[in-house]
């Protein structure tokens, strides 16, 4: 039996390949979907990627997550740096939330410097690419096995 995981996007994330392919790569949020669900299955995790614009709509899967004991990687786009409610959120988790950038924040504009996610995440991976899912999910996969 696997592990139930969910992949959570925020803004903007369901325009990968064609949105500032110089940032985020030129793969398509398809692609990324097929990634971490192949990855999922090596590793023993059932994985469910989600993607919203809305941060009414985040908050709520978040808040499902705590009460369901389902860990989490997230990549909250630009709620990253604002959104104390997906904060808030975040930090009522009840398994392992790994925050995760395909960019390296602190290399871009300094409104992205900060994570109001970041102190409340078991860990924060970033500058991989879409390999920071990736990363992540070995992440998380090794923290469940070690508990």
């Amino acid at each position: 039996m696997s592990t139930r995981v969910l992949v959570l996007n925020g803004p903007n994330l369901g325009r990968l390949g064609s949105r500032e392919p110089d940032v985020y790569g030129s793969t398509s949020y398809a692609g990324l979907v097929a990634r971490c669900a192949e990855l999922g299955a090596e590793l023993g995790l059932s994985v469910e990627v989600r993607e919203t614009n809305s941060e009414a709509e985040m908050v709520g899967w978040l808040h499902q997550a705590a009460d369901d004991k389902t860990p989490v990687v997230i990549n909250p786009g630009a709620f990253t740096h604002y959104s104390y409610a997906m904060r808030d959120a975040a930090a009522q988790r009840t398994a392992p939330l790994v925050e995760v950038h395909i960019s390296n924040p602190y290399t871009r504009e300094t409104f992205r410097h900060t994570s109001v996610i970041a102190a409340v995440a078991s860990g924060t991976i970033a500058g991989f690419g879409l390999g920071s899912y990736e990363l992540a999910l070995r992440a998380l996969a090794e923290q469940l096995t070690s508990r």
